[in-house]
């Protein structure tokens, strides 16, 4: 799923446009013990619960594709009877009026989750009438081209609230505030079946973690049975190792800048598709050999990758490349330049010693301090 299509399901979470036929919630304690279960209309809800709950479920479908919010496509063994898939469509199909079937998916949740302390599973069910859209992006209200129906689970710590003072409007004084049980917004997100493409994927589900460095590996395999995907960062260390490797002896500042130019120029030219840039294994390789890495090292290019992502492991460029800056660091020393100005950074050899180069253009700061370079009214080096 791309940024537009959650966020057109965003737009959803909001009292004219709401479509949410049911809500179901179990509010689960630190000793996972179920202590209170709810099911109900969702459009009967009062307002002010209503916008409460808009704001929760919406935060699970900000995520940023590939990061926080990744797409995750069942393996066979998911598929076949009894496999998580099929009790997740089982799950949809019954609108969440099946009480037996919500219980077992809260039982499932909470053996697999790892959380210390109390938290809310809340799961919606929701039928949407995809309105057709034309090829500049107009949508046609009145030209629906299927219903996509799923559901969508929120799983939020339940925290007691800060404690302090409050004012009392009736006696004109302050007293210790009482102190409640809070719902806070999402740790974890699961829309199923998928909204790739704007059309149902049954399988594939989004799945949004707050926190991009954990996944919760075990809810993943468990409830899911997904593989678990690399982090965000567990790519951009990945691909690190993988250029080290790869070049060996021949990974020097210049090797490496080129290769960042490249990146950069691959952004460049699809800077106008909607969906995340993503290469596979042989798209790196691609990379790595335009960027001037020599024959010999990619030989061994095919064995490292292997190695260290795996061969159908694809890498999202946004994970691995720095789009706000290029970053050159020393123990005693950083430089930081815009990604498409490396040109600035040169490395040298001056008086036997290895240096970097920067060339200073324009105005020159020091500490706050405006400066000219020393021996020259002009841009030098």
């Amino acid at each position: 799923m791309v940024k537009a299509e959650l966020g057109e399901l965003k737009k959803l979470l909001t009292q004219k446009n709401c479509t949410i036929t049911r809500i179901c919630g179990c509010y689960v304690d630190g000793d996972k013990n179920k202590k209170s279960v709810f099911a109900r209309s969702f459009l009967a809800l009062p307002d002010e619960e209503m916008f409460k709950y808009f704001e929760i479920l919406r935060k699970g479908l900000s995520g940023t594709p590939g990061k926080t919010a990744i797409d995750m496509t069942f393996p066979l063994d998911a598929c076949k009877e009894d496999g998580q898939q099929e009790f997740l469509l089982r799950l949809r199909d019954s609108k969440l009026k099946d009480d037996a079937l919500l219980d077992e998916y809260y039982s499932r949740i909470i053996s697999s989750y790892e959380y210390v302390g109390n938290y809310l599973i809340l799961v919606v069910h929701d039928a949407y009438d995809v309105p057709g859209r034309t090829n500049d992006g107009i949508d046609m209200e009145d030209a629906s081209d299927e219903v996509y129906e799923y559901i969508y689970t929120v799983i939020c710590p339940v925290n007691l609230a800060e404690p302090g003072l409050s004012f009392d409007p009736v006696t004109n004084e302050f007293h210790n505030r009482n102190r409640d049980w809070v719902v806070e917004l999402p740790q974890i997100g699961i829309l199923f079946p998928a909204f790739n493409d704007r059309s149902t994927d049954v399988n594939s589900i989004m799945y949004y973690t707050k926190d991009s460095e954990n996944l919760n590996d075990a809810l993943v395999e468990m409830l899911l049975g997904c593989g678990i995907p690399l982090t965000a960062g567990n790519q951009k260390e990945t691909f690190q190792t993988l250029v080290q490797e790869t070049l060996g002896d021949e990974c020097e500042f210049e090797a490496v800048k080129n290769l960042h130019e490249k990146m950069g120029e691959l952004i460049e030219e699809h800077k106008e598709e909607l969906q995340p840039l993503i290469l596979d294994k042989k798209e790196v390789k691609n990379l790595f050999a335009s960027s001037g890495v020599s024959n010999d090292k990619m030989e061994e290019f095919d064995t490292h990758y292997e190695k260290n992502a795996g061969n159908d492991t694809p890498l999202f460029v946004s994970n691995v490349y720095n789009t706000r800056s290029f970053d050159v660091k020393t123990p005693d020393v950083t430089i930081k330049v815009k990604p498409d100005r490396t040109d600035l950074i040169q490395d040298r050899t001056i008086d036997g010693r290895p240096c970097l180069v920067v060339a200073l253009n324009g105005d020159i700061e020091v500490n706050g301090i405006a400066v000219r370079a020393a021996g020259s009214d002009h841009d030098t080096e």
